[in-house]
């Protein structure tokens, strides 16, 4: 009996890349992605027919963006392409999937998979967070890529990490009238990680550029930025900040807080790694002090404690889209491999040895915009942490202090915290920290929320394939 084609959940880069690679070495996969095209995050391709350039929307990365969509496009019939379609369940052997388009549910065997899931924005919530008008990083980025408009009039920015500079960028170079840029990390941070990240100098010199472009811009660029408040009635309509070091042990002696008028915030530190599919999957994890989460196991070739399931790319640690790239390619050699087929080891060796350096360049980045560890102990109790069950930061320190809870699970029992539409995507860190501090216990040791099934949303009305059967 024949095995299944090899199926690949994810089009972003590292998915492109597994897909030419399998195809490279005779196989036909089934590549399945919940976007209308290929690209992923990072080089999000617009609807058909739209006016901005690969350079307005790409900036730098224009070339490797067209390297990866002329890739993708080359395979043509040599995939099964599923645009528009969620995989919201996973089971051995066996993927439950929604079409977007159509609400027709169905399932999809499975023998050997790589899970190419990517990565989201890291959202520590603020006072005023759920007011219309606050977006995240990413989801600012988005309606640039995907709408060509920017998310208000005057924007400010915050929150850490390279994307904050990027997205700036993104946004002036669009035309769009960014108000400021209020970074956590200091000037300090950045000076101390520049050893640690001259081993990739291109992207490092990308970083800078887009810092300085900024400034010669007139945009102000403000480092140990504390966002106090976002203000507003129906929307937004300023955000109060204040210089303050979040870094260390001790409390840090605030500046005075500063007022700036705006009509749209977009924030984020950092991002963090789309892991559910994979604990679905039965992938054991482990707690990754560098990125301050527990990440699902895998060895240099992407292969993970599940027989038959390869991971690539940020859904396993964020690396970067060049990163993504590597690993990617990487599991379909290991995939091939395991199927009998003879690779290229040589090539597989020297793809190891980038990902190490890069690895390496992901620490500096680390030091350059740490987390800011005061937040969870500055955050007051009012603060609204999981907005879709209205759970403030006060409920999930009062679990703590009157039922004990020192485990995510057991806090997600008493609060309802991460029960709602997203499953914790945005809420899970912040409740995380907030747990760990109200606790005292190591937050490599208050674990993680679990994944379930569905993953997503899923309608109500949606119809089962005839040949799904009872499978879904």
């Amino acid at each position: 009996m024949s095995l299944p084609p090899p199926v690949i959940v994810g089009a972003g880069p590292a998915g492109v890349r597994a897909a030419q690679t399998l195809v490279a070495y005779g196989l036909r996969p089934v590549v399945v992605d919940e976007a209308m095209r290929a690209g992923g995050q990072v080089y999000r391709r617009p609807p058909v027919g739209f006016q901005r350039s690969p350079g307005q929307l790409y900036g730098f990365e224009a070339t490797r963006a067209a390297s990866v969509h002329a890739a993708f496009d080359g395979l043509g019939d040599a995939i099964d392409y599923r645009p528009q379609t969620l995989v919201w369940n996973a089971q051995p052997g066996l993927l439950d999937l929604l079409d977007n388009a159509t609400r027709i549910a169905t399932s999809l065997p499975w023998h050997d998979l790589v899970v190419a899931t990517g990565a989201t924005d890291r959202i520590l919530p603020v006072p005023g967070w759920t007011l219309p008008g606050v977006y995240s990083l990413g989801g600012s980025q988005v309606a640039l890529k995907s709408q060509g408009c920017a998310i208000g009039r005057r924007v400010v920015l915050a929150g850490t990490g390279p994307l904050l500079y990027l997205v700036a960028y993104q946004y002036v170079q669009a035309g769009a009238c960014v108000a400021a840029v209020l970074d956590s990390s200091s000037l300090a941070d950045r000076v101390r990680a520049v050893p640690a990240m001259l081993g990739q100098p291109a992207v490092l010199a990308k970083g800078l550029y887009y810092m300085a472009w900024l400034a010669s811009r007139g945009v102000p660029l403000h480092s140990r930025a504390q966002v106090v408040r976002i203000d507003g009635q129906d929307r937004v309509q300023a955000l109060v900040w204040q210089q303050q070091d979040m870094q260390g042990d001790g409390p840090g002696a605030p500046g005075p807080q500063q007022h700036i008028e705006c009509d749209a915030v977009g924030f984020g530190h950092a991002l963090r790694s789309e892991t559910q599919l994979a604990d679905l999957l039965g992938c054991r994890f482990g707690f990754d002090a560098v990125q301050r989460a527990h990440l699902p196991l895998r060895d240099g070739a992407g292969r993970t404690s599940v027989a038959g399931v390869y991971l690539a790319g940020d859904g396993a640690g964020i690396m970067g889209a060049d990163a993504a790239e590597l690993a990617g390619e990487r599991a379909a050699l290991a995939l091939a491999q395991q199927r009998g087929i003879t690779v290229d080891h040589a090539r597989a060796a020297a793809i190891e040895a980038q990902l190490e350096r890069i690895g390496r360049f992901r620490a500096g980045l680390e030091r350059a915009f740490p987390f800011p560890l005061r937040w969870a102990a500055s955050a007051p109790d009012a603060l609204v942490v999981c907005r879709c069950e209205n759970v403030t930061a006060g409920e999930l320190r009062g679990a703590v202090r009157d039922c004990g809870a020192a485990e995510m699970n057991r806090l997600k029992a008493l609060t309802r915290v991460g029960m709602g539409r997203c499953q914790g995507r945005m809420c899970g860190v912040a409740a995380a920290e907030i747990l760990a501090q109200a606790s005292g216990v190591p937050l490599a040791e208050v674990g993680r929320l679990r994944g379930q099934a569905p993953l997503k949303p899923i309608p109500l009305g949606m119809q089962v394939a005839p040949e799904a059967g009872e499978r879904s």
